[in-house]
């Protein structure tokens, strides 16, 4: 299976989930082994210079996945455009923005998709790397845990738990194995969401700023308040493994591997990345320049090439 890129530079314009400053977003191809690199084109100097992306670098997980460098540098909520990245398969890319964060959109992966779909997925000579989980890694912080297993493809299991009686109303726990459902149909539509109660508190913390209705699923006291109600019945907890798997693919490769959670965020999935690569007896890399040998999980991945 070989590395991918896109055929062509695609942009787009929104605003930030908690910068709620307008933001134009660009997609450029890339070469062989070179990537997912960010790029802020509002920054001169060595702040502009390109930033090539790793769990590393993730170090602001306040409500997001966000990217702060030594320089200041930083690139926040990349969570959902990482999530599309990995359904997709692209390996390698230069995203560039005009302002410190990635668009909300509609607040799901969906939109992204689409513009990666514009944009056009082509096949490089290269092989493709996996991270493939070989021993099972567990972190668990502050009544939270998530860990990796092996697993012959890549499956994807959560739990959330809320002290809200709209939580009551959806089963708490999601799983997903690629090896035969679909990114697309079950994950990419759910949208990322928010308690009224917090807005203030959020505001305060210069977060949410760009946050409404068309771009958030909004919960008071006692209800969803957006007119068109949740896209799936459990819309809460699959956005939760939408952005498990957009963090997970911030190492750049796809898992080969069963990833669980209880209580997940952005925190922990990263301290997990974290520990994974930290003991060289937990993954492997491996690639598969025969594609008969590739685990079912990845078959549609490989056939969504342009």
């Amino acid at each position: 299976m070989r590395q991918r890129t896109l055929a062509k530079s695609v942009s787009a314009t929104g605003v930030g989930l908690h910068s709620g400053e307008r933001v134009i977003l660009t997609l450029h191809p890339a070469k062989e082994n070179e990537g997912i690199m960010f790029c802020r084109s509002d920054l001169s100097g060595e702040q502009g210079e390109i930033i090539h992306l790793s769990p590393y670098l993730i170090n602001d997980t306040r409500l997001s996945s966000t990217i702060v460098t030594e320089q200041g540098v930083r690139v926040g909520t990349i969570e959902h455009i990482m999530s599309a990245l990995a359904a997709y398969g692209v390996d390698n890319v230069l995203i560039e923005l005009s302002a410190p964060e990635i668009p909300i959109m509609d607040g799901s992966s969906l939109p992204f998709l689409y513009l990666l779909q514009d944009a056009g997925i082509v096949d490089q000579k290269a092989q493709k790397r996996f991270l493939k989980i070989i021993k099972p890694v567990e972190v668990k912080a502050d009544g939270k845990w998530v860990k990796f297993t092996p697993h012959n493809g890549f499956k994807v299991t959560l739990t959330i738990e809320f002290d809200h009686p709209v939580f009551n109303c959806s089963p708490p726990t999601f799983e997903i194995d690629f090896a035969g459902q679909s990114y697309v149909d079950e994950i990419a539509r759910a949208r990322t969401f928010g308690f009224m109660q917090e807005v203030e508190m959020m505001r305060s913390h210069n977060l949410g700023l760009g946050g409404n209705l068309s771009n958030a699923i909004v919960i008071d006291d006692n209800d969803v308040l957006n007119p068109e109600g949740l896209r799936y019945p459990d819309e809460f907890v699959r956005h939760k493994i939408l952005d498990a798997i957009g963090d997970l693919y911030i190492v750049g490769h796809p898992i080969i591997g069963a990833f669980e959670g209880y209580k997940s965020g952005h925190a922990i999935n990263n301290a997990l990345l974290r520990a994974v690569l930290a003991d060289k007896t937990a993954y492997q890399w491996v690639e598969f320049p025969d594609d008969s040998l590739i685990p079912p999980s990845f078959f549609q991945i490989n056939g969504q090439a342009a």
